[in-house]
């Protein structure tokens, strides 16, 4: 059984308890969740949901997509499309501003995932961002470094460098009156002893797993969970949930609308380093699917970007967990073609991006097939992990650390249904041709 299926079937006893629980939306604490290094604010979308399930107004969350979200080389100097740590934390500073003015909050709550826990750690060192801050969790992030060594001495993520040595200075990483927790795993590849995941195999980084504890937090270890998982996976939202909340969530899982609508922002790719800046003139276009791949019906949505880069409006059918079929078009780049599970609830940080550019193994292909999980790694033998009903090739023992795998496949597919599985997340698109400039991306949701 998938999960959304699950989440259906575990609905009717919680959508009455949803109905009349909206008397106490205003005590909420606000929620600006913040994500990592290159990523944007979607991949949030499943935690939005499991907290609007537990009656968390959606309105008094925020999920942000920082500009050039890749961190320079060295933090002091300046890099085309990348940011400094100071960039994020003035960043950051004005979305807390925007969210307690929209909301009328004193202070909100921060989450952040990996590189996203630095500008929070940051905002809050700082006496007028301490008084505007009731809660942080940072969800795997590096608070001692990804390393700790003579290479890379300007980089944000040496624990020699100024920006963690500034941090990590005092006798206590946290700060009065703001409650911190921290959130890490023994399955990270960005809190490993050996180097061998940032270039240097047999180099000793100087860091464990409890490089993401903070001293004077609470910390918890979430066994088996990788990086991206220790931000976005139910048992971590189970731990931000008590730490804002104070108490237990009432549900894991998510509560399906009836109509849920969609939408989110285009954003572009310089010389394949993502910007999270808005693309204008990308064509987007909505469809629903058949189990094989087909599509259904006409187009729920067909739109060009204006100068903002959102795209929105496409209301999904009622109750039918269908796959979807998202078709971005960005002048300069393939067609991406994003098959997806349906979405069991309204999204409005449904944000596309350009694929990435093509491998070596991938540009001699008739027809490309990429699988991928945006909010986490596959980990073996953890996962079941097929593209046809096959293992995917790129199948490692080991450290979770691979998050896209593809499958090339000859012409004669083209327009055939590909089905991929990841556990209990099943998908289906259709191959095709790249003579026609086209690349199918088969996106997990959970």
């Amino acid at each position: 059984m998938t999960l959304a299926r699950r989440a259906l079937l575990g609905s009717a006893l919680a959508l009455p308890f949803l109905r009349a629980a909206s008397a106490q939306d205003a005590a909420r604490t606000p929620i600006l969740f913040v994500h990592g290094n290159g990523d944007h604010a979607a991949l949030w979308m499943t935690t939005l949901w499991r907290f609007e399930s537990n009656n968390w107004p959606r309105a008094r969350m925020t999920a942000i997509s920082l500009p050039d979200p890749v961190a320079r080389a060295d933090d002091a100097v300046a890099q085309s499309d990348r940011s400094s740590s100071a960039e994020q934390t003035e960043r950051l500073a004005a979305a807390v501003a925007e969210l307690r003015a929209r909301t009328g909050a004193a202070r909100v709550a921060l989450v952040g995932n990996s590189r996203g826990g630095y500008p929070i750690r940051d905002f809050v060192s700082r006496p007028a961002g301490a008084a505007q801050v009731s809660h942080v969790v940072t969800c795997g992030t590096p608070n001692r470094g990804v390393y700790d060594w003579e290479f890379n001495p300007g980089s944000e993520f040496n624990g020699r460098a100024p920006f963690l040595r500034r941090l990590n200075g005092g006798p206590t990483d946290v700060v009065a009156g703001t409650s911190f927790l921290t959130l890490r795993s023994d399955n990270d590849l960005y809190a490993q002893p050996d180097g061998r995941y940032v270039g240097r195999p047999g180099t000793p980084t100087g860091i464990t797993q409890d490089g993401p504890a903070l001293r004077g937090a609470t910390n918890i270890l979430l066994t088996g969970l990788d990086h991206r998982e220790t931000a976005y996976h139910w048992r971590s939202f189970r731990e931000q949930f008590k730490h804002i909340a104070g108490r237990e969530p009432h549900m894991l899982g998510v509560v399906p609308e009836e109509r849920p609508r969609i939408g989110g922002i285009v954003t572009g790719l310089s010389n394949g380093v993502p910007t999270n800046r808005p693309v204008a003139g990308a064509t987007v276009e909505v469809w629903t699917l058949d189990w094989q791949g087909q599509r259904e019906g006409d187009a729920l949505l067909n739109m060009t970007t204006g100068a903002d880069g959102a795209w929105g409006g496409a209301v999904l059918p009622a109750w039918r967990y269908m796959p979807v079929e998202i078709v971005l078009g960005v002048p300069g780049h393939p067609v991406a073609h994003y098959f997806r599970s349906h979405f069991p609830r309204s999204s409005a940080v449904v944000n596309l991006r350009p694929p990435a550019p093509l491998t070596e193994a991938e540009r001699g292909a008739d027809c490309i097939v990429r699988l991928t999980r945006p909010r986490g790694y596959f980990s073996w033998p953890r996962d079941v992990v097929l593209i046809d009903d096959q293992e995917v090739a790129e199948k490692r023992e080991g450290v979770a650390s691979l998050a896209t795998a593809s499958r090339a496949l000859p012409i004669g597919r083209a327009g055939s249904a590909v089905h991929a599985l990841y556990n209990e997340e099943k998908l289906v698109g259709r191959a095709l041709p790249r003579s026609e400039n086209r690349i199918a991306v088969l996106e997990l949701t959970w």
